[in-house]
């Protein structure tokens, strides 16, 4: 039976498959393994599985990698371009491609694809689910039930309702539209512009964290100059400023808002998509830079 196994596994992958270079594993990739990622159009060529030094393992490999599954934790740097001359495809597991070298892609006539509209949803639930905690007070009052408090304090502070509110979304591209549509479920009114918060106002950060002077949001938090934040992206990640642990108008989780399975599985079926696509001469399907 193992050897029938290996024969079957050999068929479908044939050493002569264009390789698709993976430095570390996506998010996606370290949860289900590379079960949904197995295609007869190509093999992946697993960098981190390798005893060799990476740059070695690239040269030795440089004529069979075609096309690379990255990551963000993973850059596209101009010094691992250089080092494959038979790339033609860079597809990232991320919305975000400010880890890939763009230009030199361009440059080389190298395609680069990201995650289209993926995880516009899921990524707007959590947006959402955010502001309702911080509103509400949702994690804080449960830290309070936890610590036994409501026997001995009584009732927990009040929160604030939600509808009605005024929202300021930062980016109306698929993710922003999406949280406009269902905070418009709630009566709220969305501005394109973002107002001076205030004391009562709050925000959400789920795009990057350096699209926030983060110095400068704990500090308004501190002196009580806004009135909250949900944060699921930090400047320095994982690292994350001790002040805001203390905050119970603080809601955080660890950039993880696009996380869910339904994500990634769709997520893996974009990826395998555009390569399979790639190596049939067929049009991408989320194009970044098109070759």
């Amino acid at each position: 039976m193992e050897l029938e196994i290996h024969q079957k596994h050999e068929h479908q992958q044939p050493k002569d498959l264009p390789g698709v270079l993976v430095v570390e594993p996506p998010p996606a990739m370290a949860i289900f393994g590379d079960k949904f990622l197995v295609s007869e159009q190509f093999k992946l060529l697993k960098a981190w599985e390798s005893p060799f030094p990476l740059e070695e393992f690239l040269i030795s490999n440089s004529q069979s990698i075609q096309a690379i599954l990255s990551a963000g934790y993973a850059p596209v740097t101009l010094e691992i371009l250089r080092l494959l001359p038979s790339l033609r495809l860079v597809v990232t597991a991320s919305a975000g491609v400010n880890h890939i070298n763009l230009p030199e892609c361009h440059r080389r006539g190298i395609a680069v694809t990201n995650s289209g509209n993926v995880f516009s949803d899921d990524c707007a639930d959590a947006a959402v689910g955010l502001l309702i905690d911080v509103c509400r007070k949702v994690s804080a009052a449960d830290r309070y039930m936890r610590q036994g408090l409501w026997m001995s304090r009584g009732d927990y502070a009040l929160g604030s309702k939600l509808g009605g509110k005024r929202i300021g979304i930062v980016g109306l591209g698929k993710i922003g539209l999406e949280v406009a549509k269902m905070l418009e479920a709630f009566g709220c009114t969305i501005l394109q512009v973002l107002l001076a918060l205030g004391k009562n106002g709050v925000i959400v950060n789920i795009g990057r964290g350096a699209i926030i002077n983060e110095k400068e949001l704990v500090r308004c938090l501190v002196e009580g100059e806004i009135g909250g934040a949900g944060l699921d992206v930090f400047e320095n990640e994982p690292n994350v400023p001790q002040e805001l642990f203390a905050m119970d108008n603080v809601v955080m989780s660890p950039h993880n808002a696009v996380f869910t399975t339904e994500s990634f599985m769709a997520l893996c079926e974009l990826v395998v998509g555009n390569l399979e696509a790639f190596f049939t001469n067929k049009p991408l399907l989320s194009p970044v830079i098109d070759d």
